[in-house]
């Protein structure tokens, strides 16, 4: 899981470094599993949720948290600012942006998985939401009772160093683990013939 979540993030890191004009790195993932009614002590403060559904290759669901005040400098450097937002909250303008931005680095991230498993992958376009996960709320997108987290220290420039968390439900992430483990010997072939048959 930390190696997916590695190569994942790794060309996420790239498409957001080429959004936002900044120096992007993503350390080296930590994986634990979180029971759903610990991620208040996780995320003891509201934090920006952006889901994600993969429609093709995988299908589930899985959770990208990061902090809100790095979602803001997110949205303000996508907004063409200097990365140092004015606005104490976010508002509808800022949320699209950062929606975009986490549009990028999936679609970046969906297409190295595809490399990954061999098989084609696609996600819908990201929903975003602040969410308190303290709240009754946050039980909307969280229906699972375990989730296995990877977590990553992302630095942006000098203007953010902080963490970003994928959370996934462990049915989806055991499926990704079989299908790596179990399924590349089958994939080899058909991956290496299609090679043979490209430009």
């Amino acid at each position: 899981l930390g190696e997916i979540g590695n190569i994942m993030f790794g060309s996420a890191a790239t498409a957001l470094s080429t959004l936002l004009g900044k120096k992007v790195e993503i350390t080296t993932p930590k994986v634990s599993a979180v029971a759903r009614h610990n991620l208040s002590r996780t995320f003891p403060e509201p934090h920006v949720a952006v889901h994600v559904n993969f429609i093709d290759g995988f299908y589930g669901i899985n959770l990208l948290v990061i902090r809100t005040t790095d979602a803001q400098v997110i949205a303000d450097l996508m907004l063409g600012g200097s990365g140092h937002p004015q606005d104490a909250e976010l508002n509808e303008i800022h949320i699209s942006a950062v929606q975009e931005a986490m549009n990028q680095m999936m679609g970046s991230a969906a297409t190295s998985m595809s490399t990954i498993f061999n098989r084609f992958v696609n996600i819908s376009p990201p929903g975003v939401d602040i969410v308190d996960f303290g709240q009754e709320k946050a039980n909307l997108l969280l229906t699972e009772d375990v989730y296995i987290q990877v977590s990553f220290r992302l630095t942006i420039g000098d203007l953010i160093d902080s963490n970003i968390m994928l959370l996934l439900p462990v049915w989806f992430a055991k499926e990704m683990v079989a299908s790596l483990m179990g399924g590349g010997a089958e994939a080899a072939p058909a991956s290496a013939a299609s090679s043979a048959a490209g430009p």
